[in-house]
């Protein structure tokens, strides 16, 4: 069996034997059904639930908040974090703040931010987008300085602008440190913006989470959250594979 293969199979197995013995507790009457139900039961009742189509247009909502969310992140993190690796003392400056950005409870600032932007989707992607950002612009600025000052003196012979070095020069070079940061802000645009709408929202997936809880509707809760892990796990081992291919494609390229 190649590495590869071992790996995958190490990966499924450490997946598959938890659930398995979870399924065995809930069945043998260790985890009660009103605490929890079967991992079996769950995978049933989100499959009702996405062919009922009740809670489409929530699925939708939340998907489409924690993609702008993303989105916007990724493209502005790479942007500041390309404008601070250039200006040296604005970057020793904020480096503190990057540092301990995590230790801020973002979601202490939702009220205000319904204030000034109301009751839509604004809040929620803000929330991811805040989450997120710090991630790909650390990210961006530790790929940037792995990149070799050869380099960047091959651009300035080849007399490109500020502009064109980043774009074809340092940014490609530090393209596995973005997709680190890229990794990071999709975990976190799904914590934000499911978050934010399990806090206060009137729709979208963390609310129909948070409206089950508060009713005690195990059969409705769980299936929405296994779709939430399944969704997440997803877009993750998406985002690594490309990670892996590029990293690998750099290899081969050496």
């Amino acid at each position: 069996m190649s590495r590869a293969r071992r790996i995958a199979l190490y990966q499924a197995l450490a997946v598959a034997i938890p659930v398995l013995l979870l399924e065995v507790a809930c069945r043998v009457g260790l985890i009660q059904p009103l605490t929890m139900p079967t991992p079996s039961s769950m995978v049933v009742g989100l499959v009702e639930i996405l062919a009922s189509g009740r809670i489409n247009a929530a699925i939708l909502k939340t998907l489409a908040n924690v993609a702008a969310a993303f989105v916007l992140a990724s493209v502005a993190g790479v942007a500041l974090g390309a404008l601070l690796h250039r200006a040296a003392p604005v970057r020793r400056l904020l480096e503190p703040l990057f540092s301990t950005y995590y230790a801020i409870p973002i979601y202490a600032f939702y009220p205000l931010f319904i204030v000034v932007f109301g009751l839509g989707d604004a809040p929620q992607v803000l929330i991811g987008f805040m989450l997120a950002l710090v991630a790909v612009i650390v990210s961006t600025l530790n790929g940037l300085d792995s990149v070799p000052r050869v380099l960047i003196k091959t651009a300035r012979v080849c007399r490109m602008n500020a502009v064109q070095t980043a774009t074809q020069v340092t940014l490609p070079y530090a393209a596995p440190h973005l997709f680190t940061g890229v990794k990071l802000a999709a975990a976190y645009s799904f914590i934000g913006v499911i978050g934010a709408e399990f806090i206060m929202s009137q729709s979208g997936l963390g609310y129909e989470i948070r409206f089950a809880f508060d009713n005690l509707d195990n059969q409705v809760m769980y299936p929405l959250i296994l779709l939430i892990l399944v969704v997440s796990v997803t877009v993750n081992f998406t985002l690594d594979h490309w990670d892996k291919a590029l990293r690998a494609r750099r290899g081969a390229a050496r």
